[in-house]
């Protein structure tokens, strides 16, 4: 497995809280067998793992994609599910079939793999970064550039206290919020968002946003992420989420094709 380590010369200020592997997926629209382009996503997810016991977090991302570093841009996301054990995903993952009033059955199409890598969360100052750095694809291609997947990325993570309100148009419902136990409230400090400690998306219906930072985490926050080579044959993809290769188109993640 890559490994993930903080250089010598590092910030007294800056600190790696948790590391691991990061995958990410989309899944086309209902009866859609192929997604051809986003606007063909019904969503789009980044699984983070944590070394040791941590379960797996299966996020959704608004938009459909990672915010876009250079604007700056904000994409708002949640925690849809905590698994702890691989099999548990690739059973929400894989095609779906269920029966509706007016058309008869649907199909839900199987999620695609879209990117593997390493990832470290960051804490600097009051701020916590998510980094990445992929190990497949081994060249990015159209899948990637238009999912916002670089090969390197940084993003400022807050996650939203849910005792305060939600901005316009954001949110889930009142029902599908995190609901943390008061020792791990008093993390907020009666503030909107919080980004000190990462136990608060180690529960479903934590809400977050992303906010694009840097696609050169290596070189803005002192950290090695040392990525490997993978190859399809050995993808953590497929050892640690017990993902099925006859269900689960490889070219996206593979050529960085869509399918």
């Amino acid at each position: 497995m890559a490994t993930v380590r903080q250089k010598q010369s590092a910030n007294q200020d800056e600190e790696i809280v948790e590391k691991g592997d990061i995958f990410f997926f989309y899944r086309p629209r209902v009866e859609h067998m192929e997604a051809e382009g986003p606007e063909d996503i019904q969503r789009f997810y980044m699984v983070l793992k944590p070394e040791g016991g941590t379960p797996f977090r299966v996020a959704v991302l608004g938009r459909k994609r990672l915010p876009d570093p250079d604007r700056h841009e904000r994409i708002w996301g949640f925690i849809d599910r905590l698994a702890k054990r691989g099999e548990e995903i690739e059973a929400d993952l894989k095609e779906q079939h269920y029966e509706t009033k007016t058309r008869g059955e649907r199909t839900l199409p199987a999620a695609r793999p879209a990117g593997e890598g390493v990832y470290a969360l960051i804490r600097r100052g009051r701020n916590l970064y998510l980094t990445y750095e992929l190990e497949l694809p081994e060249r990015p291609g159209e899948v990637q550039q238009e999912l916002n997947i670089e090969r390197q990325g940084a993003y400022i993570l807050s996650i939203r206290n849910p005792d305060k309100p939600a901005p316009p148009g954001a949110g889930l419902p009142k029902r599908d919020e995190a609901h943390y136990p008061k020792t791990l409230k008093r993390e907020f400090r009666g503030r909107r968002f919080a980004a000190e400690d990462p136990r608060l998306l180690d529960y479903e219906g934590a809400e977050f946003v992303l906010i694009g930072a840097r696609t050169d985490p290596e070189q803005a926050y002192d950290v090695d992420l040392e990525a490997e080579h993978e190859t399809a044959e050995k993808a953590d993809i497929f050892r640690k989420l017990k993902l099925s290769r006859r269900e689960h188109p490889l070219e996206p993640l593979l050529e960085g094709k869509w399918r």
